[in-house]
């Protein structure tokens, strides 16, 4: 019934200064660009932008982890870009690493370096 995670939407309240920040941290050019949403294709999945903050409190509740091949350089570039570590790079056993970081605008991202894990 599920085929597996499609989308990841993250509430901002500045849409033009986030799909900035993203574009230079992940390093990609939104696919589809309007002011009500901003999506990134990032390797298959989609991260959206989403300027609707009416209800929205962050937290960390949930977070998606973004598949990185090396985990260190990863987090490095995504602190040089801005982003907060929340979490420490911590092995997790069966040669997997994870980590979170805060973007600019309060929401967590999660990044996974699992050797094991192929996607679709």
């Amino acid at each position: 019934m599920l085929l597996g995670l499609r989308t990841v939407i993250y509430h901002v309240p500045d849409v033009a200064r986030a799909k900035a920040w993203y574009s230079a941290a992940f390093g990609l050019s939104p696919y589809f660009d309007e002011p009500s949403y901003v999506g990134f294709d990032v390797g298959g999945f989609e991260l959206g932008l989403h300027p609707d903050m009416s209800g929205v409190q962050f937290g960390n509740n949930a977070v998606a982890y973004w598949g990185v091949p090396n985990i260190e350089e990863a987090h490095a570039a995504l602190v040089a870009h801005g982003a907060t570590p929340a979490d420490p790079i911590a092995d997790v056993g069966g040669d997997i690493k994870v980590a979170t970081l805060k973007d600019p605008f309060g929401n967590l991202i999660g990044i996974i370096e699992n050797p094991h894990f192929k996607g679709a």
